[in-house]
């Protein structure tokens, strides 16, 4: 049994004994799990929510502060009944008594969340949620598992035909909460897979509480999806919305109008991506002319002129003459040399008894001198007769044999039309003989 104070003792300030008592209330009761009912609900602009938790016979002030209030799902409505896990502790200005709420659960699911924690464990355990097959991109056809009046059914298709009008949808009518919506979706499964003509389907509903999403969490429901020989998507609830059906599909999107955008490509990108291609193959082709057009007119200025061959010709002829006579004068020269030595040794072995033989042997390789030229001259003769048809195979008096003919002026050949003036007298050479012609106008080409 306490004593009473010792009167002499100094006595407590009213924010001291505030502080010991919430001091004491921490200590002493750390955290708590509290059942009851909501009442006096408030929001203010700070984030902070501010309530009451009663039950029949007492109440107690909460509150819970922004930084955990961002990570509570439940709605925190007027009359709920909660669970809340708390810290017992005292506001020291007014000196109330009340909770600094860590967490909140609605009052009853806590059984039933641990139980379908359970199942989730045992269903991945057995390798439920592996499924992670390819879905067509786009489909060609897509069967759409949903409530025939539910909003969810005209945010998907108002997203497919904006942006891919060409896809084939076929609604596969079904309740989407209550006890027979499961069994219903399993059937719906099942017919698509019989019916054969689709090659993707899509599970989906809107937002709702856990009650209403519940029948997602139906194990024959999920085991179904993940047997299910076509790729599902599943789309339910909101993105904080996790059901069986979303871990157990193929593909997860967070709402029913982000799995339409998943499900096929934007018509408008497509087109706005084909428009750039179409640009760079024209500016591609319109490059690829230039070069062309570069490289044609490079070859048009290495094609060379008639005129400029004919007169290289003139000149590799005029250089064959030129090393023909140097050939003839060297071999008379060396010949004439070996004769006059040939006759010096003559002078200088010349008994007279060797007299008529080597006379007769002067003789001979005096008509071979003479002939040897005669010989050499003839060879070089049919040489240069040779190379005077090869040239005039390719001379333009050749060409004016075939009907052509070169016009001359005073100045020399006419090249250009520019070159010449009315009334000019001009020289036409023709393949036999010439014509004296005077010019009389200019013809535009």
């Amino acid at each position: 049994m306490s004593s009473r104070p010792d009167p002499t003792t100094p006595p407590l300030s009213v924010s001291e004994l505030n502080r010991r008592a919430r001091g004491a209330l921490e200590q002493n009761f750390g955290e708590v799990w509290v059942e009851g009912e909501l009442s006096r609900v408030s929001r203010p602009a700070s984030g902070h929510i501010y309530f009451t938790l009663k039950d029949d016979r007492a109440q107690v002030n909460c509150a819970l502060f922004r930084n955990r209030a961002r990570f509570v799902a439940a709605p925190l409505r007027e009359g709920d009944s909660v669970r809340l896990r708390a810290k017992v502790s005292l506001f020291e200005p007014r000196g109330d008594f009340q909770l600094i709420v860590e967490a909140v659960q609605e009052a009853g699911r806590g059984a039933l969340l641990a139980a379908l924690e359970r199942l989730k464990t045992t269903l991945d355990g057995e390798g439920i949620f592996a499924n992670a097959r390819q879905l067509p991109f786009p489909p060609r056809r897509l069967g759409v598992i949903t409530s025939a009046s539910g909003a969810a059914l005209q945010d998907v298709l108002a997203v497919l035909n904006t942006r891919w009008p060409p896809l084939e949808v076929c609604l596969l009518p079904v309740p989407v909460q209550g006890e027979q919506a499961a069994p219903a979706i399993r059937a719906a499964l099942e017919t698509a897979v019989r019916h054969g003509r689709f090659d993707a389907l899509l599970i989906t509903r809107g937002g709702g509480s856990l009650e209403d999403l519940w029948c997602f969490n139906d194990e024959r429901l999920a085991r179904a999806i993940h047997a299910c020989p076509l790729p599902v998507m599943s789309a339910v609830g909101h993105e904080i919305d996790t059901t069986l059906a979303d871990l157990a599909a193929d593909a997860r999107a967070p709402t029913p109008s982000a799995a339409a955008e998943r499900l096929v490509p934007d018509r408008r990108d497509l087109l706005a991506q084909l428009d750039a291609l179409g640009r760079q193959l024209r500016s591609a082709q319109q490059r690829l002319i230039e070069q062309y057009g570069q490289r044609l007119d490079h070859a048009a200025a290495r094609l060379r002129h008639p005129g400029e061959q004919l007169a290289t010709q003139r000149r590799s002829l005029e250089g064959l003459e030129a090393r023909l006579a140097r050939a003839c004068d060297q071999q008379q020269a060396w010949q004439r040399q070996r004769l006059a030595a040939l006759a010096q040794r003559l002078q200088q072995a010349s008994p007279a008894r060797a007299l008529p033989a080597l006379r007769d042997r002067l003789e001979t390789l005096d008509q071979r001198l003479h002939a040897a030229p005669q010989r050499l001259l003839t060879q070089r003769r049919q040489q240069l007769e040779g190379l005077a048809r090869e040239l005039n195979a390719v001379s333009p008096l050749a060409v004016l044999g075939r009907g052509y003919a070169i016009i001359e002026s005073s100045q020399g050949v006419v090249r250009n039309a520019h070159d010449v003036q009315p009334g000019d007298q001009l020289t036409a050479r023709l393949g036999e003989g010439c014509l004296k012609v005077e010019v009389k106008r200019r013809l535009k080409r």
